[in-house]
């Protein structure tokens, strides 16, 4: 987890501020995971009494402690592929994928540790993961069975080596694009991503029109670079965002088409089997509230989404 030191909060000590940030837990808690190597102040190293700057950006990975259960639950997984070293599922639509502050049960990881009992659980509350997909987006997400698996996955996703394509319906028609914009952390909305004129990180995301009528669009997003809620900054950014986005999107005309949630589906994965080299093809299905608008959209013509 990411967050940013507020201007009240500026001149606290590290460990107070993520004290009165998270009163679920101790003080003593957040200087063992400093202790540990598991907080990080602008990508560095630091100690707990370290004093804070406005705008810092503290990176913590919450640990598994006693006072933490990490527990395999019996959730159902729809399976898209699985092997000695790989598992790969068809994310719902409010699944989160690992604990951490507000879902400590329920996840992703509680499932996957309940169905892969090999699964070393470690101290880290995210046993497996080697991407993230947010809690309304839908679709392919996989994960690693083995510590070596993991390893491998996560750099063929940091080193931009896994194909990703989206669905997503728009409000309005972005068309066929490649969108740019450097994305950061809103100033103000600490918990909003933004773009950044000669601030963030890159990000590019080609976007292809698919079809449209006079309010929505469907279209394909190919990211290029994996920021946090890329895809939803960038088409909010071009004056298109993802219909349901509650966030990002207009609140309003979301109510008004019946979007309870973000209109984004990871539709396909392609990547080179980290162990076994094989090339790897993942699909996954159209959850059927999104049908429902492709076929607003389409007048309910047939759609190919394997094309």
């Amino acid at each position: 987890m990411t967050i940013h030191v507020s201007e009240e909060e500026a001149e606290q000590r590290l460990d107070k501020l993520l004290a009165l940030r998270f009163p679920e837990y101790s003080r003593q808690y957040f200087q063992y995971l400093i202790r540990e190597k598991l907080v990080l102040v602008n990508g560095s190293l630091v100690k707990k009494g370290t004093k804070l700057e406005e705008g810092d950006e503290i990176e913590i990975e919450f640990a598994v402690t006693p006072e933490i259960s990490l527990e395999p639950e019996s959730i159902p997984l729809d399976i898209l592929f699985e092997d000695d070293h790989l598992i790969a599922i068809n994310k719902p639509a409010g699944m989160v994928v690992h604990p951490a502050v507000g879902n400590w049960s329920g996840t992703f990881v509680n499932a996957l540790l309940y169905h892969c009992k090999q699964l070393p659980k470690g101290d880290t509350l995210r046993p497996g993961i080697v991407h993230r997909l947010d809690k309304e987006t839908t679709g392919v997400l996989v994960a690693a069975k083995n510590e070596r698996a993991q390893q491998l996955m996560v750099e063929k996703f940091a080193n931009r080596e896994i194909e990703k394509e989206y669905l997503a319906i728009c409000i309005g028609n972005p068309g066929t694009r490649l969108i740019k914009g450097n994305i950061g952390r809103h100033p103000i909305r600490r918990k909003e991503m933004t773009i950044l004129e000669g601030k963030g990180r890159e990000a590019r995301t080609r976007c292809e029109s698919i079809a449209k009528n006079d309010s929505l669009s469907l279209v394909c997003l190919f990211p290029e670079t994996g920021r946090t809620h890329q895809l939803r900054v960038h088409l909010k950014a071009v004056g298109t965002p993802i219909l349901g986005d509650s966030v990002y999107g207009n609140l309003s005309f979301n109510k008004k088409m019946g979007a309870e949630r973000q209109m984004l589906h990871a539709h396909r994965l392609r990547f080179e089997h980290p162990l076994h080299k094989e090339e790897i093809e993942l699909k996954a299905p159209i959850p059927q509230d999104m049908e429902k608008f492709i076929k607003q959209i389409t007048n309910n013509a047939p759609f190919n989404s394997e094309s």
